[in-house]
């Protein structure tokens, strides 16, 4: 028996730390299925194919390890800007959700975080939570987040970025990004981790006595 938990939502709104946290509390695996594309991206970077060729990409997909995924490496720009022009490829997204289905299904249980967890990948998971917050408090996480690494970061660029990603993410006719039907919603906005988690653990622990 596996316990699903499918956590969605926008970039920087906090769904990795809360996943992560959430994943360490209960015991179970944990999936960023973003990285899932970063990491295709990588393998033909590394092997010098082309970001262009669907058939070649798919083929990749379908033998990827999840698990051993680096964060670290594949947060790397480059790697992020190949992962978006493979991402829209049908036939990559296919593979790549049987295989973060395979994951899902891994004992005795999983945290999946992305953009379509609880719509597409696991749509009968048993708890799917809906993490957001305004463009404007990501683009300051995001910033802060740069200048405490040591980084150097423009606010109105951030910004920017965070409102294109969110169009497309939400615009794109594939997978688009919204809240399953029956996600709770839970807008971190004015939130702090530790209250997002607290909420977040008493849906999970609502689910856990019903199984």
């Amino acid at each position: 028996m596996t316990f699903t938990i499918a956590i969605d939502g926008p970039a920087a709104a906090g769904k990795g730390t809360l996943s992560r946290r959430i994943a360490e509390e209960y015991g179970f695996h944990h999936l960023d299925t973003g990285l899932t594309y970063r990491a295709t991206a990588k393998a033909l970077l590394d092997r010098g194919l082309p970001l262009d060729d669907e058939a070649v990409a798919a083929d990749v997909a379908k033998h990827l390890d999840l698990g051993g995924l680096d964060r670290s490496v594949l947060s790397a720009h480059a790697i992020g800007e190949a992962a978006s022009k493979i991402a829209v490829m049908p036939a990559v997204r296919r593979a790549l959700v049987e295989a973060q289905r395979g994951f899902a299904a891994r004992e005795p249980g999983t945290v999946l975080d992305g953009r379509d967890i609880g719509t597409v990948v696991c749509p009968d998971a048993p708890v799917k939570l809906y993490v957001t917050a305004s463009a404007e408090v990501r683009a300051r996480r995001r910033h802060d987040e740069i200048i405490a690494g040591g980084g150097v970061a423009d606010y109105d660029t951030i910004l920017d970025d965070i409102r294109r990603r969110d169009e497309r993410d939400m615009g794109r006719a594939d997978s688009p990004l919204k809240p399953a039907d029956d996600a709770h919603l839970l807008d971190t906005s004015e939130m702090s981790i530790e209250a997002a988690f607290s909420a977040a653990k008493s849906f999970i622990d609502a689910a856990l006595k019903h199984q």
